[in-house]
């Protein structure tokens, strides 16, 4: 439930050169199955295929998989195309069951089978709450006021999300470490899948490079998603040319610039990744490195933590838990990660001429540590 980038100007380059086709999220489907179900509750019909449209403004239409329209509630659902991403969600059914609710309800969220709940702090979300992330919440509140305002409805609805086999694909995932039991999250920021190329992204990043040097930039970032490069955006004003879509691949970007220097480097995303280039990690994909709590432990003990803070941060469920301790004691762990992995990238740059700094954001973009520039 970290980060996840947009399929921003270089993903979309990415796609063109290796023919791969793009997907779409399990938030993606759930408000196309959300919407369809909503518009038959109204209307008695069921749109198929259903349009929705997505945060970047992409329309894809959908073709519901089942149907069943009942007195009191409507239950579509469509099957997720991953495109050629090799997601463990590829092919789950993802069903929407929508009710009614009494005026000044508004949108109301249930897990139903296969859907995770939330049982730990440290996400985006509540303990108790289904594991459906805000994005994808955003969207289908979005689209229930959009069939509410067409066909007549008051908006007001309960929806209850179900995967089909859900609780069973969720053992391949990190969400029975995270504390979401009993199914998978309800992911995406930008409702679109986009195929995990290695090879083609690298290439992506460092042409991002030959680009930004080409047109003069002296200042460039690397960002791991489309969050961040908003932060950066607004933080120094940097024109498009100058971010680079890192992802997780924080050491193809220092290895490249490393060859190809440019005077000053940012680097942005968010805590929990970027404590794990401060560990010393250069892939930050979930599948290739964790968060090391001890680590953030010993760094909680340099910034003054006690024994007994740095203990709970080493068992914090998450590293955005670890960094909220932390800030309750007045302890600036964001700012220690940042400085650590200015200071791992500048081992990497080996003397590169390049000055470095790091932001840190959370899910909402908000820095919540820095380091100097050195």
């Amino acid at each position: 439930m970290a980060e996840t980038g947009g399929a921003s100007g270089g993903r979309e380059a990415q796609l063109k050169r290796t023919g791969l086709r793009p997907g779409w999220t399990t938030g993606a489907c759930a408000t196309a199955a959300t919407t369809a179900a909503y518009t038959a509750l109204l209307t008695g019909d069921f749109p198929d295929p259903v349009t929705v449209t997505l945060p970047k403004g992409g329309t894809p239409a959908f073709a519901l998989a089942r149907e069943e329209l009942g007195p009191d509630r409507a239950v579509a659902a469509v099957v997720k195309d991953a495109g050629d991403d090799p997601d463990v969600t590829h092919g789950a059914v993802v069903e929407a069951t929508v009710r009614e609710l009494a005026p000044g309800s508004g949108v109301v969220f249930r897990a139903g089978p296969g859907v995770g709940t939330v049982t730990r702090a440290g996400l985006p979300l509540e303990v108790g709450e289904p594991a459906v992330n805000p994005v994808p919440r955003r969207m289908m509140r979005e689209h229930v006021a959009e069939v509410a305002r067409r066909c007549g409805g008051s908006g007001d609805v309960e929806i209850t999300l179900a995967v089909e086999n859900g609780e069973e694909i969720a053992r391949s995932t990190w969400n029975p470490r995270l504390g979401i039991v009993g199914g998978l999250s309800i992911l995406g920021t930008t409702g679109i899948v986009v195929p995990y190329s290695c090879s083609a992204w690298i290439d992506s990043i460092r042409r991002g490079v030959d680009v930004a040097r080409a047109a003069g930039r002296t200042h460039v970032a690397g960002c791991t998603g489309s969050t961040s490069e908003r932060t950066v955006v607004a933080e120094y004003g940097l024109p498009e040319d100058a971010l680079l879509d890192m992802g997780d691949f924080a050491g193809a970007v220092l290895k490249y610039v490393r060859r190809h220097p440019v005077d000053r480097l940012t680097v942005c995303g968010g805590f929990a990744k970027l404590s794990k280039l401060a560990a010393g990690h250069l892939d930050l994909h979930s599948k290739r490195s964790q968060v090391d709590k001890g680590f953030l432990a010993r760094l909680a003990r340099r910034g003054g933590a006690g024994e007994a803070l740095a203990g709970r941060v080493a068992e914090a469920n998450t590293g955005l838990a670890a960094l909220q301790l932390c800030a309750a004691a007045g302890v600036p762990l964001g700012d220690l990660v940042a400085e650590a992995a200015r200071d791992e990238a500048l081992a990497v740059l080996r003397g590169a001429p390049v000055r470095v700094d790091v932001l840190c954001i959370d899910r909402a973009g908000t820095v919540v540590g820095r380091s100097t520039v050195r």
